[in-house]
This record gives C-alpha cells, sequence and structure tokens, in this order.
C-alpha cells in the first residue's frame, strides 16, 4: 500500500528515475495497482468475435498505457484514465457471463506501483475486481491532488475553494462506492480458493476499511465547512463530529481480521488512529458547547468534563500524527486543516475558560 501523494514523486515505472521527495498526505491511499500487458488475443480467437476480441484487447492496451500517466500525478491523466476504465469495464463483465464459458480463459496480470508486484489469476472476475478496485484508488488519488495542490509550499496552510471541497466529496463518494460494490458484488462472485491467492489490499476487511474510510473524510470535509458557516448549528456540527469518530472506528475494526504486518497496513493502522482522536476531540467540543447551553448545574460540570477530556486528547492526538508520518513510508507533517485548524486554539482557550466559571460547581460535585 501506499500514500497518494508520494505516488508521482517518489515512484517510477521500470526504468524511471526515482527521487526520494517526502510528500504530504490528506487522504491516505492503499497501493494503485495497474494492468500489466496481456495476450487477450490467442486465448479468445475462435470462442467470440474477432471484433470483440479487437476491442477488449485494445481497450485493455488503452488502459496499460495511461496507467503510466498517473506517475505524473497530473489530474487530466488520471480522468482520462476514469474515463479509459468505465469503458474498458462493461466489455470485460461480458466474459464473466455464464453462458459465455469464458471467465477462466484469460490470465489477467495486475502490478503494484510501490513496488512492481505483480498477481496473475485466470479468472474475469478478478479482472473486473481489479479495475473496480483501480477506479476507486484513483478516485482517491483525485481528491488528494485537489486537498493538496501541486503548487503548494511545504508547511504552509492549504487554500482550497468550497467548490474543490465539494468535487473532494464527490470523489470520496466515488471511491466509497466502488468498495463497497467490490465488497458486496463482485468478491461474493470469487471462490474462495481463488480469494485466499489474493494479496492484502484486496482482502474482504481492507477493501471495507478503506470504503468506510473513504466516508470518514466526506464527514471530515463537510464538518469543516459547517465550522466556517454560521447558519450551522451546533448541534450539527457535532453530529458531524459524532459520524466522523463512527466512521474511522468502523474502518479500524475492519482491520482487526486483517493482514497489517507490513509497513502500509501499519501505516494505515496509524492514520485510522491519529483520524479518530481528532474526531473525538471536536466531538467532546461540540458537545461540551451543546450540553453548556442547558443552563444548569450539571450541564455546565459536564461541559466542563467533555471540554477537559477534548484538551487531553490534542496532544495525543499530535502524537499519532507524528508516529503515522514517521511511519514507512516516511510523509511530511501536515499543517491543521479543516475543523482542526481552528481547535487547536479553540479547544484549549475555550477549556481554560470554563473551568474558570464552573470549575467551583466541579470541586463541589466532587465533594458530595
Amino acid at each position: 500500500m501506499g500514500c497518494g501523494a508520494s505516488i508521482p514523486n517518489k515512484l517510477g515505472g521500470k526504468g524511471r528515475k526515482r527521487r526520494s521527495v517526502v510528500q504530504e498526505v490528506a487522504v491516505f491511499i492503499p497501493t494503485i495497482r495497474v494492468p500489466v500487458a496481456t495476450d487477450i488475443v490467442h486465448p479468445l480467437r475462435g470462442l467470440v468475435s474477432k471484433e470483440l476480441v479487437d476491442r477488449l484487447a485494445t481497450l485493455r492496451s488503452n488502459v496499460v498505457l495511461l496507467s503510466e500517466e498517473i506517475y505524473h500525478g497530473d489530474m487530466s491523466a488520471v480522468s482520462e484514465l476514469q474515463r479509459v476504465l468505465e469503458e474498458y469495464l462493461p466489455v470485460v463483465l461480458g466474459l464473466t457471463a455464464k453462458e459465455s464459458r469464458l471467465e477462466a480463459s484469460v490470465q489477467f496480470r495486475w502490478m503494484t506501483l510501490d513496488d512492481d508486484q505483480e498477481c496473475c489469476l485466470a479468472s474475469a472476475w478478478y479482472e473486473v475486481l481489479s479495475v473496480v478496485h483501480l477506479m476507486a484508488m484513483l478516485a482517491l488519488f483525485e481528491a488528494n491532488l485537489k486537498l493538496i495542490p501541486r503548487d503548494g509550499q511545504n508547511g504552509i496552510e492549504r487554500k482550497v475553494s468550497e467548490d474543490s471541497k465539494k468535487d473532494v466529496v464527490d470523489s470520496l463518494l466515488r471511491a466509497s462506492g466502488c468498495l463497497d460494490y467490490s465488497v458486496h458484488r463482485l468478491l461474493v462472485q470469487i471462490p474462495a480458493q481463488i480469494k485466499k491467492t489474493f494479496p492484502s489490499y484486496l482482502q474482504e476487511g481492507m477493501l471495507e476499511a478503506i470504503s468506510i474510510q473513504a466516508l470518514g473524510q466526506c464527514v471530515e470535509i463537510q464538518l469543516g465547512l459547517a465550522s466556517e458557516c454560521d447558519k450551522a448549528t451546533l448541534s450539527v456540527k457535532r453530529r458531524l463530529a459524532c459520524e466522523q469518530v463512527s466512521y474511522f472506528s468502523q474502518a479500524y475494526y475492519c482491520l482487526s481480521g486483517c493482514d497489517t504486518s507490513d509497513s502500509y497496513g501499519k501505516k494505515l493502522l496509524l492514520f485510522l488512529k491519529w483520524k479518530c482522536m481528532d474526531a473525538k476531540a471536536v466531538a467532546y467540543y461540540y458537545h461540551a458547547l451543546v450540553l453548556d447551553k442547558g443552563g444548569g448545574p450539571n450541564n455546565h460540570i459536564s461541559a466542563v468534563c467533555c471540554l477537559s477530556a477534548a484538551d487531553d486528547l490534542l496532544p495525543e492526538s499530535k502524537r499519532a500524527c507524528l508516529s503515522f508520518c514517521l511511519a514507512n513510508p516516511v510523509t511530511r507533517v501536515p499543517p491543521p486543516w479543516g475543523v482542526m485548524k481552528n481547535m487547536q486554539k479553540k479547544i484549549p482557550d475555550v477549556a481554560y475558560k470554563k473551568f474558570q466559571i464552573y470549575g467551583h460547581l466541579l470541586e463541589q460535585d466532587k465533594t458530595r
């Protein structure tokens, strides 16, 4: 697995010069897998029409060629590859029809960009799964590019327009949908003995985790937009923060049955742990503000306790972020952004002020 922002500069295809540039990550992306040239013509000759064979071979060759362009991290290249994949998918789906008896006729080869490891299987369902998986990874990659402009300066606050953030949400939802479809519609078509040979990044739990992570990051963007909107109520902000906690916690749980022993699996776990801590801090903060509006002594005491919990989570979150960034492959420590951009100052300030006002109530409650 790898981090989306690091792929264009850190990695290169065979014969390409690799540059060790430490990149910043907004959206964590599992490994991007690309198709490797495969002989489609000979295995299918005489079994289907020449026109269909030629179309299938041409479309897959186009996907192979365009896959090389994502090394450059260019948005137009990613969009073009997405378009070709959408054109190729319904054609290759034809090989999965039971009446055609072609499901195991072609050896389909795919390779990871990170380490050039290949996985080759004679299964049209494996090809369909790989295509949909690549579409999901490209959507995540696209979201990452939009959140971290290539011309931005390292360590400087991200300036992403509201429209771009909404586009990021669309990309994340598209990625989540592709992965959810992979789990509930594609994996069930593949025999258990074939799935046992799958690499770790195609495990059911891994696909579910990334799908849910994408939803969590959708909410992260929406919460950031809500925090900047005067019309958004505290209850709405609290709900979004709690949803974020739920999504990242679910994603972490999905990985409990997966093989995450490699460096990228460990890095994904650290990413989810960091994001969950951020989300919990924000949820405690907004819950405290909602409680504080209740007016009664018990509400104020509960609000102070929630703010204290949020304040305690901030340094833990920073340590979790640093652990994520230092884990291989090393990534740059990002500046606070979204809702966390203001929370780093708001939470300790409000916690201190509320304790100054209602601290005596808390002390009285302890002595009862």
